[in-house]
């Protein structure tokens, strides 16, 4: 029962990853719509993640266990920062512009992108004629497909809450201008967190201590934000923190998107890669649409069925070449086993001839 809850756990934690991530952009939209601008939510968000983060790392990698830092991997943590700072000023500015359904759908990018990155970076190999890449590769696209599909199509009406009487149309919500560079802004943003993606796992190869460098990426990105908000904001109102939803966006925002969600997220990646990571991006415009419809009163449109089995068919072929190229790799270790076992002697062979 150990075995299987230890496999298990990487699967649960991006989930739950995924699902702080949606409640992070429906928060910060709300936040920013009371002329809290991006540059201060993120300095905020980011800061009060490196004061939880910072004792949290020190305690859980002690310094016996932790490697040494060098000025190349401070380098790499700030290149990390630059990297997710930018991609959460592209992302919250895209939110503004745009909504939460489409945000969720615009970020199922970032599996196609981080394949790519991989390829180029040389963490997937190129294997055509391998079952397992290809069910990866055609896992990615179609999760991406599906997540589109649930965002343009909306189709005939299945089910409606009681107390929901007006359909919540999101393509009327901002005009046509603004949704078009909001789509481009994330598309960048989509691009950047890929590469963060890649960064973070090189960086964990040598630095295998996920909450030190989870700390000083939110460090870096907190200072970076900071000056960016400096130069850029000049109503020093965009601090205040009033009215309330600010302060809960900034709090949630701090302990479940920056501390929790990245510190997960980049545990999993030091154990599963980054196409598992970013392949549970996909999930997050079903978990949108069902926390929309329950808690907010969305109605369930025949798009939106559509598209999340299409997005769940995608993931799991995309598991299910994972799966098989780690059978693979387990097999090749234990054939490689039994070979220096039956070349090396059983019994130690004595020389009797003096």
């Amino acid at each position: 029962m150990g075995l299987l809850e230890s496999a298990a756990t990487p699967y649960l934690g991006m989930v739950l990853a995924t699902t702080a991530q949606v409640g992070l952009i429906i928060i910060s939209k709300r936040a920013m719509a009371t002329g809290m601008t991006t540059f201060t939510f993120v300095a905020y968000s980011n800061a009060l993640a490196s004061l939880i983060l910072l004792p949290l790392s020190l305690i859980i990698h002690r310094s016996s266990s932790r490697p040494p830092l060098t000025f190349w991997l401070i380098c790499g943590f700030f290149i990390l920062g630059v990297f997710g700072c930018s991609a959460q000023l592209t992302g919250y500015t895209g939110i503004n512009l745009t909504n939460a359904a489409f945000a969720s759908a615009m970020l199922n990018l970032i599996p196609g992108f981080t394949f790519i990155l991989a390829l180029i970076s040389g963490m997937e190999k190129l294997a055509c004629r391998s079952s397992s890449f290809m069910a990866k590769a055609i896992g990615t696209v179609v999760s991406i497909i599906g997540a589109f599909i649930v965002t343009l199509y909306k189709g005939p009406q299945i089910l409606a809450p009681l107390s929901s009487s007006v359909s919540n149309d999101m393509y009327l919500q901002s005009s046509q201008s603004n949704w078009i560079v909001g789509g481009l802004l994330f598309a960048v943003d989509c691009a950047l967190s890929s590469g963060y993606i890649i960064v973070q796992a090189l960086i964990l190869r040598k630095y295998p201590a996920e909450l030190i460098v989870v700390f000083f990426y939110c460090f870096f990105a907190a200072i970076l934000s900071i000056v960016a908000s400096l130069i850029v904001d000049k109503d020093l109102s965009a601090w205040a923190l009033q009215p309330n939803i600010r302060l809960i966006a900034v709090l949630y925002s701090g302990v479940f998107g920056s501390a929790f969600q990245v510190g997960v997220t980049a545990w999993c990646l030091g154990r599963k890669g980054p196409l598992f990571v970013a392949v549970f991006h996909p999930l997050s415009i079903v978990i949108s649409a069902a926390m929309g419809f329950l808690f907010l009163g969305d109605i369930l449109y025949l798009g939106s069925l559509m598209g999340s089995i299409i997005i769940v068919v995608g993931f799991y072929s995309v598991m299910w070449g994972k799966a098989k190229e780690i059978l693979v790799i387990e097999n090749d270790i234990d054939r490689s086993s039994e070979s220096t076992s039956e070349k090396a002697p059983l019994l130690p062979i004595r020389n009797d001839s003096t």
